[in-house]
């Protein structure tokens, strides 16, 4: 059975983990987490025998694809590939994407959300402007 090994330090909101896992298992793929390791070879030791891996800001480096002997793609759920050792994936043969754009929601909230508070004094406790 393939298996996508969803490797992440900073963990994924509680509520996304069942939906990741369903769609993964209606797939007919087995999903294996590793959330908050705190050693490499935690890492190492969890990509032995994967085929797939979906990361955040973790690092993806030759050892890590060294060690994952059936690794065929590394999906970053986030923007860029500075996380992961592009060379090393393509002598390897394992296809890197990412999801450009995903986060765009949030990025455009947080920039208007600075422009009020700058607008508003830094909330200082006195009068902003308008």
């Amino acid at each position: 059975m393939t298996k996508v090994l969803i490797a992440t330090e900073k963990p994924f909101a509680a509520e996304a983990i069942p939906q990741i896992k369903e769609v993964i298992e209606n797939a007919g793929f087995e999903m294996v987490l590793l959330e908050k390791y705190a050693d490499k070879s935690e890492l190492l030791t969890a990509v032995a025998d994967v085929d797939a891996m979906i990361i955040r800001s973790d690092k993806v480096t030759e050892e890590v694809i060294a060690a994952a002997k059936n690794l065929k793609i590394v999906v970053r759920a986030g923007a860029g590939y500075d996380n992961v050792d592009l060379a090393a994936a393509t002598a390897a043969g394992v296809t890197v994407m990412n999801t450009p754009g995903q986060n765009s929601n949030a990025v455009a909230e947080l920039a208007v959300g600075l422009m009020v508070m700058m607008a508003r004094g830094f909330y200082n406790g006195k009068a902003g402007t308008e």
